[in-house]
């Protein structure tokens, strides 16, 4: 699993975080286990979440805690504060990996939150064949602990419009509130106008929720591109939704209760 993009990148962030230290890092008690080829490579109860940026965590781990003569160092950074690895298990390895020096305090780095790293390890989320917290394995990157996902069932009756035009009406919907977006309504395939929808080769991963598939609208010569989603499988925390469609409301017209709601404004809109 060696990267054909270079590893620039990885030196920019490492220099990032010794010169700016992360937004912010929480310990985590969790067993957090890296799996490649088939071996865990790495085992902890000591990772750390940290915050390379506002949207979402990374989990670093101690050096320590990998697989003895796993890894080898590819690169110094910042006279050893930092160093580039390659990890190796089998005939596969990454080389998508940060290892911070032991003694941060001593080398003029002035961060609070970057003594946090010393001795702790980030190895690229995708680069690795599985992450595990406990023994449930992960996806796409650790979920934050500061997020929270919640599905309530609403009578309220919602209808959806796309150019004024009725796509879909329901008598109930289930109402997914996840933290620093706005609510989604899911409906009941039956409830919208499946007349209108086409597959769509789209395909979005969450770790919240899981892998969403989804459709266009077709109105007359018009398309509305990846509009409605769905989770076919999704995660256990969030089974009521499963097979249930939701809208962009960012992009088309929700009445809820009788009352039309704004658009809300997100990355999406």
């Amino acid at each position: 699993m060696v990267s054909v993009l270079g590893n620039k990148d990885l030196v920019a962030l490492a220099r990032h975080l010794l010169t700016k230290g992360p937004v912010k890092t929480l310990p985590t008690s969790r067993r957090i286990r890296i799996l490649l080829n088939g071996t865990y490579i790495a085992d902890t109860t000591q990772a750390l979440y940290v915050w390379e940026h506002d949207r979402f965590p990374q989990y670093y781990v101690p050096l320590s805690s990998f697989k003895k003569d796993s890894w080898t160092k590819t690169e110094s950074i910042d006279n050893d504060a930092a160093s580039l690895l390659r990890v190796t298990a089998g005939n596969h390895s990454t080389e998508r990996v940060i290892a911070f020096s032991t003694s941060l305090d001593k080398d003029g780095h002035k961060s609070d939150l970057i003594h946090a790293l010393q001795g702790m390890a980030r190895v690229e989320f995708g680069s690795v064949d599985q992450w595990y917290e406990e023994d449930t394995p992960i996806y796409v990157h650790p979920k934050d602990p500061y997020k929270r996902v919640d599905i309530v069932h609403s009578t309220r009756p919602i209808r959806v419009l796309i150019d004024g035009k009725q796509v879909a009406s329901a008598t109930s919907s289930m109402h997914l509130f996840e933290t620093t977006l706005p609510t989604r309504f899911y409906l009941l395939p039956t409830a919208v106008d499946e007349s209108l929808l086409r597959p769509s080769n789209l395909v979005t991963l969450c770790p919240y929720k899981g892998d969403a598939e989804y459709h266009d609208v077709v109105i007359g010569d018009r398309i509305f591109r990846d509009i409605v989603w769905y989770y076919k499988h999704p995660t256990l925390e969030c089974a009521p939704i499963a097979g249930h469609l939701c809208f962009y409301n960012e992009k088309v017209d929700i009445e809820l209760d009788g009352k039309m709601l704004e658009r809300p404004v997100s990355k999406f809109a």
